[in-house]
């Protein structure tokens, strides 16, 4: 049985709070390095608690993930900080539910910028920097199943356009650079408790329990139910998987 062994350092966009946070944790539960990439100026004090709880270096920068250059710039500082990385997790995401007759230009674009943009500069700055030092990696790019079914009863044409392109991007780069081993995947949550959903289901509990109805197991994912996939991923345990979107949802899209 192969074991779970991580590569080297990882850096993961979103990582101040949420999801992003939770796989971060994950990720230095099995002692690897961390840079966590946040437009929140607390991504430094999450880094700390990672630091403080797991023993490993993390380290937390404000980035904007629309901004080409500063994640380059980020990804420079990461590589002399704590080295090269090797496992790229992309977590930064957000949404904007609203009838599609109503959505403004702004709206469209910045839901594209964060999710899909966002995504692409930085698996190309992590792409680059394997290219350059001639080192294998994996990326995990968070997805959702929202990229291959269409929600309801929320409308979020733009969210669920622009997961369904991370899922595709991450294809096309993993054959782009299969052949110098590195490796992309992507996951596609469900319906997940997190601070995107928060914002949400606070407000109108009735919806949560629309959700829950629909979700054969019967309860919305917690964070730690991603830690083995995207552990799994990042590992030479799945040094044969690429190119693939694997959607983790409680049997949501089965029905």
């Amino acid at each position: 049985m192969t074991e779970v062994s991580l590569t080297g350092p990882a850096v993961v966009t979103g990582g101040a709070r949420g999801l992003g946070y939770s796989l971060a944790q994950a990720l230095a539960a099995q002692g690897s390095a961390v840079a966590l990439l946040d437009i929140l100026p607390d991504v430094a004090d999450s880094a700390a608690r990672i630091t403080a709880e797991y023993g490993v270096r993390a380290i937390g920068l404000v980035v904007d993930v629309t901004d080409q250059d500063a994640v380059a710039s980020a990804f420079t500082q990461i590589a002399a900080e704590i080295g090269t990385p090797q496992i790229l997790l992309t977590a930064a995401g957000i949404t904007v539910w609203n009838d599609s007759v109503d959505v403004s230009a702004a709206e469209w674009r910045r839901v594209m910028s964060v999710n899909l943009d966002g995504t692409f500069f930085a698996a190309q700055a992590f792409g680059r920097g394997l290219l350059a030092a001639g080192l294998p990696g994996s990326a995990v790019f968070v997805a959702s199943m929202s990229g291959s079914i269409v929600n309801v009863p929320q409308f979020q044409a733009s969210y669920n356009a622009s997961k369904a392109a991370v899922a595709h991007l991450g294809k096309s780069l993993a054959v782009e650079w299969a052949a110098a081993g590195i490796r992309v995947n992507s996951i596609s949550p469900g319906y997940f408790l997190s601070d995107m959903t928060a914002q949400f289901t606070e407000q109108n509990p009735e919806l949560a329990r629309e959700w829950v109805s629909r979700i054969p197991v019967g309860r919305m994912g917690q964070p730690g139910d991603l830690h083995g996939l995207v552990t799994f991923l990042a590992s030479d345990a799945s040094s044969y998987l690429t190119g693939q979107d694997l959607v983790i949802d409680g049997g949501y899209t089965a029905i």
